[in-house]
């Protein structure tokens, strides 16, 4: 096997690294279980708006915690360790080949959003996943490995706001309404050189060309705030194993190959990220947010029967 990355492993990305909703078989049947084997695991979850604590709940089973520059590193060496072949600050083009798997995160597209992330040492967490909503979207923290919290925000795009590294995070969150956070986070130590930022994506799903055969972000992604991406990327690697495997052994051709994982995905994730769509909006949006921020003070938020839907 041979891995294109256009990177340089190990590296800081944007993302959330909380993995939610991923089965421990899942993991064993990919070989990786024993590079989350001692990732943080989260349970508590408190949700806030303007400041104020609007939900705190539980999750029905514990999440990983761990960051990408540890958990890519990791998987990098596994896959080396068994013989495969990884190429560094090497980028391969978006279009359909034979043998070519696609795993290379979003489709660059202009789009709405920016997605913001950094860590910060010594911050001080009121739970194992705090999510702080804004009018302009939305931030998660949680803690990863090394005393390290990540804060990963998505914002809709504001090109008034300046700003570099984690000035610019700042300046997102208090246009929000996320002053308070802010202040906390300014009692922390951020990692400057952990600080990154995206744009130019839409989220959803990446393409309808089934020809092309791609897994994870490059197939679809989920909303942030499910905290399932990765869970998604790892279960659409795990529907790619058979029929990969197949092709490997002359029993498929790639084009039997490639419209089977992409019908498998979109039939496995179609209601999840729909769900996710829908939700997205609702917690962007002035009304939904305090329809939210009401029903989840008085304790009647159905947060599990919400959770069951984006997973």
């Amino acid at each position: 096997m041979i891995l294109h990355e256009a990177g340089r492993y190990p590296r800081h990305r944007v993302c959330g690294e909380f993995i939610s909703g991923v089965k421990v078989s899942t993991l064993e049947s990919l070989g990786i279980a024993d590079d989350l084997a001692e990732a943080r695991r989260h349970r508590s979850v408190k949700w806030f708006r303007d400041g104020g604590e609007i939900l705190t709940t539980e999750l029905p089973e514990s999440a990983f915690g761990i960051s990408r520059y540890r958990l890519d590193e990791a998987m990098k060496n596994r896959l080396l360790a068994a013989g495969g072949t990884v190429f560094e600050g090497s980028r391969v083009s978006r279009e359909p080949r034979e043998g070519v798997v696609m795993a290379a995160g979003r489709v660059p597209k202009p789009g709405p959003w920016i997605g913001l992330k950094c860590h910060l040492l010594d911050f001080e967490m009121l739970a194992d996943l705090e999510m702080h909503l804004g009018t302009n979207g939305y931030a998660g923290l949680t803690p990863v490995e090394d005393r390290r919290v990540n804060l990963c925000g998505l914002f809709k795009v504001d090109r008034s706001l300046v700003g570099k590294g984690v000035d610019l995070l700042d300046s997102y969150l208090r246009r929000g309404g996320n002053g308070a956070l802010v202040e906390r986070i300014r009692s922390a130590v951020p990692d400057p050189a952990s600080f990154l930022g995206v744009a130019g994506f839409e989220l959803g799903w990446q393409g309808q060309d089934a020809s092309l055969c791609s897994i994870g972000d490059a197939a679809g992604m989920i909303p942030p705030f499910t905290g399932n991406g990765m869970s998604m990327a790892f279960e659409s690697a795990e529907l790619a194993l058979d029929p990969l495997t197949d092709w490997a052994h002359g029993r498929r051709s790639w084009s039997e190959v490639t419209a089977r994982i992409h019908s498998t995905g979109r039939r496995k994730f179609r209601k999840r990220v729909a769900n996710a769509m829908l939700l997205h909006e609702v917690l962007l949006h002035q009304r939904g947010q305090a329809l939210i921020s009401t029903i989840g003070k008085t304790g009647l938020l159905p947060f599990r029967p919400l959770l069951s839907l984006i997973r």
